[in-house]
């Protein structure tokens, strides 16, 4: 028996958030029941790279039960509310105060089901003066601060990456997993809430306090870490990138003597401690960059693994697609089977099935006539 079957997750989603939450669900075996507009999840026409199919939407629907309802009208509101009679979670992505508009609100659905689960996703929280602004991903980068300390010395940049959405959906999922712990000792649910700006401020804490209370404000500087040296990316000999990572000074004084060849630096004013080499920065990043700049990148990392100083490859997603370390699951599409890296987590000595990617509506017709005999009458 999988962690999670025999629950019953109803999701009004779209996006990214709400179904990264309700992904992982499904993953750990619940039932998800995805509610898309009469079109279809506005992710699925991201882009058609993937056989067809959008890359995020294949990513984030696998496992999930599709059905297209028009929550405008009465009729169709019945059937989610039919649903929503023997749902253990409920979770939703509209814009604040949507669903209350619909007739399930948090408050309402809780009185109605006291051991429902309701989370609600949103982009600033159902409080406070920004409430009501529109909300995706680039924009709460740039609100929560992201931007700010993510780029080069020139300008700020975007992390690649949907990363709020990504944090909003990984903080739902993880709430939604101690309300069902707690209500197996309670029997009751909670309403949860849960915002994209909320999620990446937290992320941001270790830049907050920095600037708060230790007057530091973290500038952007690409590729090397902010208050460690040496940390960052060095051109090899061969044209391709190597990362290192020198963490405390044992690590820099056999960087020294085991990697460079200079073991007097290590000892050496303004090299010494690790507050020395970030105040003078910019000669340890030339010391170790003409070093690296003779030799090719294996070449260099045979010396760093000798040495153990950690590195990294800076990998183009040619390299990432033949990485050695990767894991890779099949996933079934409307359109063919497709390979996806697999999510992270591994439960030792138990092997993963993942459901497909449904279609659009593609359970609509059986779940209509699931929810049929069971459609409640209280919301008109």
């Amino acid at each position: 028996m999988r962690d999670l079957e025999g629950l019953l997750v109803v999701s009004v989603e779209h996006a990214v958030a709400a179904p990264y939450a309700s992904c992982k669900l499904a993953d750990a075996g619940a039932r998800v029941i995805k509610v898309e507009r009469k079109e279809g999840d506005f992710a699925r026409q991201y882009d058609r790279y993937v056989k067809g199919g959008s890359a995020y939407f294949v990513w984030l629907n696998r496992g999930k039960e599709s059905i297209c309802l028009d929550l405008k009208q009465a009729e169709e509101r019945k059937v989610l509310a039919a649903m929503l009679e023997k749902a253990d979670v409920f979770i939703q992505n509209l814009a604040p105060g949507a669903m209350e508009r619909l007739g399930f609100g948090a408050q309402d659905l809780r009185a109605r089901h006291p051991e429902l689960i309701v989370c609600s996703i949103s982009g600033y929280g159902a409080d406070g003066p920004s409430r009501d602004m529109k909300a995706y991903d680039l924009l709460i980068q740039a609100e929560s601060g992201l931007c700010a300390i993510n780029g080069t010395p020139e300008g700020p940049a975007r992390v690649g990456v949907s990363v709020c959405d990504i944090a909003a959906g990984m903080t739902a999922y993880q709430a939604i997993l101690q309300a069902l712990i707690a209500r197996g000792r309670s029997d009751e649910g909670r309403a949860i809430e849960v915002s994209l700006f909320h999620a990446m401020a937290d992320w941001m804490n270790v830049p907050y306090l920095q600037h708060r209370y230790g007057g530091a404000t973290p500038k952007r500087h690409g590729l090397k870490h902010p208050t460690i040296a040496p940390y960052g990316a060095y051109d090899c000999a061969d044209g391709k990138v190597l990362l290192i990572s020198v963490q405390n000074d044992r690590e820099w004084q056999r960087l020294c003597a085991e990697v460079i060849g200079r073991p007097e630096l290590a000892s050496r004013p303004g090299y010494a401690t690790n507050s020395e080499r970030v105040a003078n920065r910019a000669e340890v990043d030339a010391v170790c960059g003409e070093f690296f700049a003779q030799r090719g990148r294996e070449e260099n990392i045979e010396r760093l693994v000798e040495a153990k100083i950690a590195y990294g490859r800076l990998s183009d997603l040619d390299d990432l697609s033949a990485h050695p370390q990767n894991r890779l699951v099949q996933v079934r599409t409307e359109n063919g089977e497709v390979e996806l890296l697999a999510p992270a987590s591994v439960v030792v000595g138990r092997s993963e099935h993942y459901g497909p990617v449904p279609a659009r509506d593609e359970q609509g017709p059986a779940l209509r006539r699931e929810f049929a005999d069971g459609r409640s009458t209280q919301v008109a």
